[in-house]
């Protein structure tokens, strides 16, 4: 074996590792995959004899990158991630294959990614480093440009963001999929009340539906409760599927995919609703 045959098999052994970092910083599974592909030609142009904790070095060029693509979009005044939902990791209801299972390592949902999203780079940066991959202050210093100190603080303003926006939703899939069942065949029944009662008083539901109609929101169990009622009018046939780890729903017409739907469950009820409805995306799951 060459030294770049070796170089090669090394990164790869992180490249897992290195993909869940940037979809975390990023939402996007293929802009994760951009910035993957960028930390490994800056180590294939790099001489690296003298690093010492390669695993190391390859999460902080990933997280440079992916702050120089946050930073990006902010400075091009692009559509902001805020304004459609991110991207999600469809599995089978019967289980995650071992490449999602990395991806999925700390259990990322969807509505952890909506709250991220709404972080200023650098505090996405920290607060991802840090909180989950225990990259120490000292190092995302270097990366924000920042002291220790300050990246301490941008970490810490995250945290508080990030908590104080929701509650960590109920971790049992056995038992969100009896909520979610149960909010299916109340609209299939059209049980109004029925669907109240399965519903959070204070209930969020956020469809994406693309480029053109982009996405839009709804608050309060009878708003919701109205909104599923009119969806449970169309022929759609239901399929149980894992969206980032949780229970979820991707509805289909003709065999061919039409919405995806993921709940966030907290304390037995449906806390949030995430939809994509949007048909370049869904075509690509």
């Amino acid at each position: 074996m060459d030294e770049y045959d070796w170089l090669v098999e090394r990164f790869e052994t992180h490249r897992p590792h290195l993909k869940a970092v940037a979809y975390r910083m990023l939402g996007s599974l293929s802009e994760a995959d951009d910035a993957v592909q960028e930390a490994w030609l800056r180590l294939s142009r790099s001489n690296t004899t003298d690093v010492l904790n390669l695993g190391g070095w390859l999460t902080t060029v990933v997280g440079r990158v992916c702050l120089d693509m946050l930073r990006t979009r902010t400075a091009r005044r692009e559509v902001s991630m805020a304004e459609h939902l991110p991207d999600p990791i469809v599995s089978p209801a019967d289980g995650i294959d071992p490449e999602q299972e990395a991806l999925l390592a700390d259990s990322v949902g969807l509505a952890m990614l909506v709250v991220l999203d709404s972080l200023a780079p650098a505090e996405r940066l920290a607060f991802v480093l840090h909180d989950t991959f225990a990259v120490p202050f000292e190092e995302i210093a270097t990366i924000v440009g920042r002291s220790p100190a300050a990246a301490r603080q941008l970490a810490s303003r995250a945290r508080r963001r990030v908590q104080g926006a929701a509650a960590p939703p109920d971790p049992d899939v056995h038992r969100q999929r009896e909520v979610v069942d149960a909010f299916l065949a109340a609209a299939r029944g059209g049980d109004f009340e029925a669907l109240v009662a399965v519903l959070d008083p204070d209930v969020v539901l956020r469809a994406d539906r693309g480029a053109v109609a982009g996405l839009s929101k709804l608050h309060g169990a009878a708003a919701v409760a109205e909104q599923a009622l009119t969806f449970a009018r169309f022929a759609y046939s239901p399929q149980p599927v894992l969206v980032n780890g949780a229970a979820g729903v991707l509805n289909t017409a003709d065999g061919k995919p039409v919405a995806l739907m993921t709940f966030t469950i907290r304390d037995g009820k449906i806390a949030e609703i995430d939809i994509i409805a949007d048909p370049e995306r869904l075509a690509q799951l």
